[in-house]
């Protein structure tokens, strides 16, 4: 994945240097330019669980606000998918019409998929969830379709290329402070490669939010570690054939104003709506 800086659309939640006259017709041009391009339609996928909501209690599709609303602030149009039976039509057909994908936290991934017995915290298996995201997301990388993978959607990624996931990090760590439970985030300092498309977008080093009890073990092929904490637990992966290609253990959607990974996302997905005609069906 190629370091860039982002532009246009992704302006909320960076760093603005100080402007000189130059400058700011240059940023008046961009906001122009801005104002003028296309937003980009970002599927974000979603949970399939038991749900109450007034008198009802039943299976429903949601996710939380924080991260369709760090999507529309950003410049983007956000669409969430559900799972749903899938196959390669049904694929072709939902991505016709994204730009950029987001591949959200949720449920552990099943680890009969890197041919592993579960461990006895691991989750109850979504499969069918897991199905319908390794789809998307393997048909989105086929045509190059930006996209960012948070928690769940960094695992998700390395075991649909073929890694592995570490199930319980406290029986590798000897602690939970990667998941404190209770719905209680917790924040880690994380360590960014330098050079690499995350350091352009954040920089060399993040105070993340945190919720995982796994993480990623073997590294599949075309994946290259981006980010770790000080103890060496992969915080963040980017493939690298992709123009925009980045997955992260962390919450960035947590993160309040810092919406400087979305705003990557949506500058790519920009970038992408702009040179690939339609109809996009192969």
């Amino acid at each position: 994945m190629t370091p860039r800086s982002p532009t246009g659309n992704g302006s909320v939640g960076l760093n603005a240097s100080s402007a000189d006259a130059s400058s700011a017709d240059v940023s008046s041009a961009d906001a122009a330019d801005a104002a003028t391009r296309p937003r980009p339609v970002i599927g974000l996928t979603t949970y399939l669980e038991r749900a109450q909501s007034g008198v009802w209690d039943l299976n429903a599709a949601f996710l939380p606000q924080v991260y369709f609303d760090a999507v529309t602030r950003v410049g983007g149009i956000a669409v969430l998918l559900p799972p749903q039976p899938v196959d390669a039509a049904i694929t072709s057909r939902v991505l016709d019409g994204l730009d950029g994908l987001i591949i959200t936290g949720g449920k552990d991934v099943d680890p009969a998929r890197y041919g592993q017995d579960p461990h006895p915290t691991t989750d109850e298996p979504r499969r069918d969830r897991d199905a319908w995201e390794e789809s998307l997301l393997l048909g989105a990388i086929e045509r190059e379709i930006p996209f960012l993978g948070i928690c769940r959607g960094a695992q998700l990624l390395n075991v649909s290329l073929g890694g592995s996931l570490i199930q319980h990090l406290p029986d590798v760590i000897g602690s939970t402070r990667y998941n404190l439970g209770g719905g209680q985030f917790n924040e880690v300092q994380v360590h960014v490669d330098e050079g690499t498309a995350l350091d352009a977008l954040v920089g060399g080093a993040v105070t993340a939010k945190v919720y995982h009890h796994q993480a990623i073990d073997r590294l599949a092929s075309g994946l290259s570690v981006t980010a770790r904490t000080e103890d060496g637990v992969v915080q963040a992966v980017e493939l690298d054939s992709a123009a925009f290609g980045l997955a992260v253990q962390w919450h960035p959607e947590e993160s309040g104003e810092d919406l400087r990974l979305f705003a990557g996302l949506v500058d790519a997905a920009t970038t992408f709506a702009e040179r690939t005609p339609c109809p996009r069906s192969n």
